[in-house]
């Protein structure tokens, strides 16, 4: 049963050995990904030079659960503007959070401004 959701900044931490790391492998067998943020870290990964195949095979050995970006999610993201547009979260911070909403789940993420937005997602921070 999926009872997190990674955003990217949770799994760029666990790839870089950063602080909360060793949280972010703990929930990684209850945890999926929106395709969203996945987009992200393999764009991260790329800007700092690491080859497409060597990219697939890191992410290919943490078995990720990654979720497709459906109609639900898309509207859920877009809605959720309204209520985080002042904290300025991006597109990708929001399709995390729709994705939790929808599946009911936690948001699991190393943004702090994330637990200033309150509302109808429940976000644990990695640090």
């Amino acid at each position: 049963m999926v009872e997190y959701v990674l955003d990217a900044s949770a799994l760029l931490a666990l790839l870089n050995g950063e602080e909360g790391a060793e949280l972010v492998e703990e929930l990684l067998p209850q945890s999926v990904i929106s395709a969203v943020n996945l987009a992200e870290v393999v764009t991260r990964l790329v800007a700092v030079g690491m080859p497409k195949k060597e990219i697939h095979e890191i992410l290919s050995l943490l078995g990720l659960k990654i979720a497709s970006f459906e109609e639900e999610e898309a509207f859920q993201t877009g809605f959720m503007y309204a209520s985080t547009g002042r904290f300025g979260l991006s597109l990708g911070d929001r399709a995390c959070l729709a994705l939790a909403k929808v599946r009911n789940a936690r948001a699991v993420t190393a943004d702090r401004v994330w637990k200033q937005i309150g509302g109808e997602v429940e976000v644990e921070l990695i640090r």
